[in-house]
């Protein structure tokens, strides 16, 4: 499995959230590359591929995801990205206006990195993505799996 150090991948389909995370890390030298998805679907055809696409390669540096997502929800698409061992070690943040107990205790239980509940405020929505994106691309050392 290779990284791409300097690319994150955004799967949400709600465009204010788009756009705020755009602005939030436009003037981040350390992302080149910011894929967007709008659904589960694309996420899994993205990442693992299907019958009529290869996955993409490299892979992000890390995933931020709703949990709410059209076509497959982000709980489906972490369980998928759990399983297949190409993308088992990708960090991925779930993003999500959600803090049912039922949904944290999932998401942890597939092994996702981290669970935030988006803030509502404008600015400290912008401040969360820096802070996230920040830790996940310069911080944290990721941990790749060797494919055969």
């Amino acid at each position: 499995m290779t990284i791409d150090p300097y690319k994150m991948l955004l799967i949400d389909d709600d465009p204010n959230d788009i756009e705020l995370v755009q602005l939030a890390i436009q003037d981040f030298t350390f992302i080149q590359t910011l894929d967007v998805l709008t659904d589960g679907a694309q996420a899994l055809e993205y990442l693992i591929g299907d019958q009529n696409r290869l996955p993409v390669s490299p892979l992000p540096q890390f995933v931020l995801m709703d949990l709410k997502l059209p076509k497959l929800t982000g709980i489906e698409v972490l369980q998928a990205i759990r399983q297949d061992r190409r993308t088992r070690t990708l960090p991925v943040v779930i993003m999500t206006s959600s803090s049912e107990d039922c949904d944290l205790r999932d998401c942890y239980d597939l092994g996702v990195n981290s669970y935030v509940v988006k803030p509502l405020d404008f600015h400290q929505f912008q401040e969360f993505v820096k802070l996230v994106g920040s830790y996940w691309m310069t911080i944290n050392s990721p941990f790749s799996v060797l494919t055969s």
